[in-house]
């Protein structure tokens, strides 16, 4: 399976586009059946408070996880520039500097992860009903966190160099085995809340294994050789100057999340389980602008680091295009199959009705996520993060938080709470659409001036 790089400074754009996106949705997909998978056998054979449980962790794991996993974003710009730049030497570097960062972090993580799970709980306030279920859930996961650091921050490597391919087979076999430790610990041997805990874990763990046996196997500039693995600190340097806030917009927007789920919690657990179908639901549909998006981050870096702003800035429209009419098509399906979706999850009548009500408030706004998605990719692409995560953390936190605040005072109930992230999407594309228009990438010359001719767009 060698050679699956992708050279995206010419040829068609629009194939390109939807080549590296296609396999990055399944593989965003398959991503999200751990959890979802967890969130569907506990609910059906367990209970609602099990239910609740699983899906009321996401925005506690999300914070430490995001956090190390952010810098991932930084890792792939700088690596997707020195590929588009034939940089063998500096693309060497880095890859080595983001293999010894991975193993610092996940040291961080299993720590951190560990002291915050009982103060975040109480600052959701957890409902006792639900409160240990999801400590023990915590408890495991955090233990095995760097399987899936090192999956995401590793998988980075091959992406920035175009190839989506392989993280998306591994991530398959791993979801694939996720889902059998599911049924097998819950089933067979009755492990309620910890059978999925340690299901996730193991499989999360085997796929983080196999991406770094693929990078050590690999004769490219990209592969590891595990004598070289060290920190460059000019390498460190430029990945954290993309990287850090993207990292601190992940961890500050999840914990924001918790927040949310605080408000949400005071309606109870089945409003919970209810939420965490939801949400679930939610992940599935925006997985193509997320795919979309994470592709022009690779087709911006690799043009910008050629030379081509002009064939970059056609890509982001691109883009923009294609994720619209996506996003826009699976909106209305899940609109439309709400009630059915729900009841896959759940057979309790309570669940199955907040998150039909979740639904049918949330979804008719999704279009805007495309605008916020693809220009914020397209401005890390060419260096520039420091801004969009600016934006974004004003927007999903500053501006989302005092909305909450504002209509909690003034007594409005369950759909003032779902509209919370609505109201920050539509200031988040509004600010970034203005960030765009005036950056370099609509302006610049890249980073190697008429080193290739601006050609195959379409």
């Amino acid at each position: 399976m060698a050679g699956m790089d992708s050279d995206m400074t010419e040829g068609n754009i629009g194939l390109h586009l939807i080549r590296f996106s296609v396999p990055m949705a399944i593989c965003l997909l398959f991503q999200q059946l751990y959890n979802t998978v967890d969130t569907l056998v506990v609910g059906r054979f367990v209970g609602h408070q099990a239910q609740a449980a699983v899906g009321s962790t996401g925005p506690i794991i999300n914070t430490v996880v995001g956090f190390c996993a952010g810098l991932a974003v930084g890792a792939s710009v700088i690596i997707s520039q020195r590929y588009g730049a034939h940089d063998d030497k500096g693309l060497s570097k880095a890859v080595h500097t983001t293999i010894a960062l991975t193993f610092l972090l996940s040291l961080i993580a299993t720590a951190a992860g560990q002291a915050v799970i009982m103060p975040m709980l109480r600052f959701m306030q957890t409902p006792q009903d639900v409160m240990e279920e999801s400590r023990c859930y915590l408890t495991i996961y955090f233990a095995g966190v760097s399987g899936i650091l090192f999956y995401n921050i590793a998988g980075g490597i091959l992406r920035a160099v175009g190839d989506s391919r392989r993280p998306l087979f591994f991530l398959i076999l791993s979801a694939l085995l996720n889902t059998a430790l599911d049924l097998l610990f819950v089933l067979a041997f009755g492990m309620g809340v910890d059978g999925v805990a340690y299901a996730t874990v193991l499989a999360q763990i085997f796929s983080g294994a196999l991406i770094l046996f693929t990078l050590t196997r690999e004769q490219g500039g990209y592969g590891i050789r595990w004598r070289r693995v060290r920190i460059d600190r000019e390498s460190l340097r430029m990945i954290l100057k993309v990287g850090l806030p993207s990292s601190v917009q992940t961890a500050v927007t999840s914990f924001s999340n918790v927040f949310v789920q605080s408000y949400i919690n005071v309606f109870g657990s089945a409003c919970m389980a209810g939420y965490g179908v939801y949400s679930k639901i939610d992940a599935f549909a925006l997985i193509p602008v997320q795919s979309i998006s994470m592709a022009s981050t690779t087709f911006v870096g690799q043009n910008w680091g050629a030379g081509q702003p002009h064939r970059a800035r056609k890509g982001v429209r691109t883009a923009v295009l294609i994720s619209i009419s996506a996003t826009a098509a699976l909106g209305i399906l899940v609109f439309v199959l709400a009630e059915p979706l729900m009841a896959f999850f759940s057979p309790e009548a309570a669940v199955i009705g907040y998150g039909v009500r979740f639904i049918r408030i949330v979804t008719p706004f999704y279009i805007l996520i495309c605008f916020n998605q693809i220009y914020a990719g397209a401005l890390r692409g060419v260096g520039d993060a420091t801004m969009p995560t600016v934006i974004m953390l004003a927007s999903f936190v500053v501006f989302r938080q005092i909305y909450l605040a504002v209509t909690s005072a003034l007594g409005a109930g369950f759909v003032s709470v779902a509209l919370a992230y609505p109201v920050g999407w539509v200031l988040s594309s509004l600010l970034l659409a203005v960030r765009y228009s005036g950056s370099v990438l609509t302006a610049g010359t890249g980073g190697k001036t008429g080193a290739k001719k601006d050609g195959g767009a379409n």
